[in-house]
């Protein structure tokens, strides 16, 4: 217990640091809330004695002055509670946007091996509900908290100079109030971090759902996810409900305690004014007094659980900024300059977090200008060597140099700015096609985002659609087939202008005819980059200056297509079985200025995964 409170509280602390940039609005707010407060104390004062001087008293013209200065008070207390909302609310809502930005950045920091582990229903939880917690925590419920607290301590010094009996026992039910404020309070808190998990849950359940919304009416599955999500729709239902139980049951159990109060006082103060021993402005007041001391305490039974609630969510919002990201800059790592693309893996071994070692002491050096064929069976690491280059994942012993230097040295952005990928799995964003080419160099012109198209064989589509380059491609290009987001996706690497090029054979959902075409229009491209292929197509290998045999994460054999197909049945068995195009020939070298090969368009697979 005394470690969940330690952490609640340096959640709380934490959060109320993002306010400091914004502390004049802050301040702003505590200084009408001060002002509020003045004017709650001011108040019945004003009334009691406009009862014992102007009414009782028969004094018309005092009560007309009485009425005038509640009349302005009523209005200072208005545009007071009006600034105080809305500055409250102006620094709350910098505290969210700064948030939200921080965990953005952050998640785009995160490695590859972070986003292996999370979901992503659970991550845009932690950004959007669990930020607009904290959001509530940093505005309004501390500014309800401070006012409450203050009105309490004020309205009790009052009452007990007006009347010290009568104030015992207003005061006499606080204990017991703000005693069941905190019990509950305790009660919320592991009920709200449940209730969020289980809400990031059913938000994972929904975004996959969606994204997988072709598969479910593939397969005939409709009926199966609605279960699933059913399932877990109820589970949060009822936590939720049992929160509200809590809530429905305390809350009221502080107004009758109040109104218990509140009786006694009306009865012993009647009592008094009967035997003349108070005044009726005076018993009046110490009801308006009352009333206000209630407030507060009723108001905390709602504050202090929906705080619980947010430092919870502070909590979780937290632990995904105080990530360290496993691939990162070392600290004296310097921007890689140009580089000519001589990659070598030295001894390099590898494996996914807990998972057995995917590579083992892989060893193999690839020239400026290569094409290096990546092939074996599913599962052989593959995409692993490719996912190492740039640094998506550190080796676990080993290094891998690019010209010499290495690439854990020097600064990400310096090394993956000159390396270009074609995934296998391709990802357009919603936005139109010249935005997709364009995404790796935002500051390309028409002409060269038309220039990359035209080398990709995407021009004569792109122009066909309704509104070309500026064409919505829809969430995650459904609206574009497979070889036309393949030919984007190609388009967008050489526009990068890469000196290493990572490619999953991108020609793999083009026909023939298209593959060729755009084989050819990349021939003049790929001379001088050094270029990895996973490949699925026997021309690709045939064409390759070096072939990789992977086997159970280990270079079973190297060489050229055809001394592997005399010296290793492994690599003959699978030209034989998975390499697609077998029967048909290579194409024709290029004669160009170094006697390179031309390198294939392609991306990277998830098989080694």
């Amino acid at each position: 217990m005394a470690g969940d409170a330690r952490r609640t509280l340096a959640a709380l602390w934490r959060a109320f640091t993002f306010l400091h940039p914004f502390r004049r609005f802050v301040f702003g707010a505590y200084a009408a809330t001060a002002g509020i407060t003045l004017l709650n104390l001011a108040i019945p004062q004003i009334i009691r004695w406009a009862i014992d001087h102007g009414i009782a008293g028969r004094d018309l013209g005092l009560l007309g002055r009485a009425a005038v200065i509640l009349l302005a008070l009523g209005l200072l207390r208005w545009l007071l509670v009006f600034t105080q909302g809305r500055w409250s609310e102006v620094a709350s809502q910098n505290v969210a946007y700064e948030l939200r930005g921080a965990v953005q950045r952050q998640l785009t920091a995160l490695s590859f091996a972070y986003h292996d582990r999370a979901q992503t229903g659970e991550l845009l939880s932690r950004t959007v509900q669990d930020v607009d917690r904290v959001r509530f925590l940093t505005g309004r419920s501390i500014v309800r908290l401070l006012d409450g607290a203050i009105l309490m301590i004020g309205t009790a010094a009052i009452l007990l100079w007006m009347n010290p009996r009568l104030a015992l026992l207003a005061i006499g039910a606080m204990p017991l109030m703000a005693y069941r404020a905190i019990v509950l309070g305790r009660m919320l808190r592991p009920l709200a971090l449940t209730i969020q998990r289980q809400l990031a849950v059913l938000t994972t359940r929904v975004e996959q759902s969606l994204r997988g919304a072709r598969a479910v009416k593939a397969f005939a599955q409709e009926e199966a996810e609605i279960a699933r999500f059913r399932a877990e729709n109820e589970h949060w239902y009822a936590l939720s409900v049992w929160a509200a139980s809590l809530q429905a049951f305390n809350i009221p159990l502080l107004s009758l305690i109040a109104n218990i109060g509140a009786v006694l006082i009306l009865w012993y103060g009647g009592v008094l004014v009967i035997r003349g021993e108070a005044t009726l402005g005076a018993l009046i007041a110490f009801t308006v007094y009352l009333a206000q001391l209630i407030n507060p305490v009723r108001m905390f039974g709602q504050v202090i659980p929906a705080i619980a609630i947010a430092a919870a969510a502070a909590e979780r919002v937290f632990e995904v900024l105080d990530t360290a990201p496993e691939v990162r800059d070392a600290p004296d790592a310097q921007p890689l300059p140009p580089i000519k693309g001589r990659v070598r893996f030295e001894h390099v071994s590898f494996g996914y977090g807990s998972r057995r070692q995917v590579l083992h002491d892989v060893d193999f050096e690839a020239q400026p200008g290569q094409v290096i064929a990546l092939v074996g069976r599913t599962g052989s690491g593959k995409t692993t060597v490719a996912n190492l280059i740039p640094r998506f994942y550190d080796p676990t012993a080993g290094r891998i140099t690019v010209d010499g230097r290495d690439i854990r040295g020097v600064t990400l952005h310096s090394l993956r700015s000159q390396i270009g990928m074609v995934l296998q799995e391709t990802t357009l964003f919603a936005a139109s096609i010249r935005e997709n080419i364009a995404f790796g160099r935002a500051d390309a012109t028409a002409a060269e985002i038309e220039a990359a198209a035209r080398a990709a064989q995407a021009h004569d589509f792109i122009v066909q659609t309704p509104h070309g380059y500026d064409s919505q491609v829809g969430e995650r290009g459904v609206t574009l087939s497979g070889g036309q987001k393949q030919r984007i996706a190609i388009a967008r690497a050489l526009l990068a202008d890469p000196r290493i090029l990572v490619l999953d054979d991108a020609t793999s959902s083009m026909d023939t005819e298209t593959e060729r075409r755009i084989q050819q229009a990349l021939e003049a491209v790929m001379v001088g980059r050094t270029t990895f292929v996973i490949a699925h197509r026997l021309s690709t290998v045939r064409r390759a200056d070096l072939i990789l045999l992977l086997d159970r994460g280990r270079v079973a054999a190297r060489g050229v297509h055809a001394e592997l197909l005399q010296t290793s049945p492994l690599y003959a068995d699978i030209c034989r079985r998975q390499l697609r195009g077998a029967a048909e020939s290579p194409p024709k070298r290029p004669a160009d200025a170094g006697g390179l090969r031309p390198r294939p368009a392609s991306r990277s697979s998830e098989e080694a995964q």
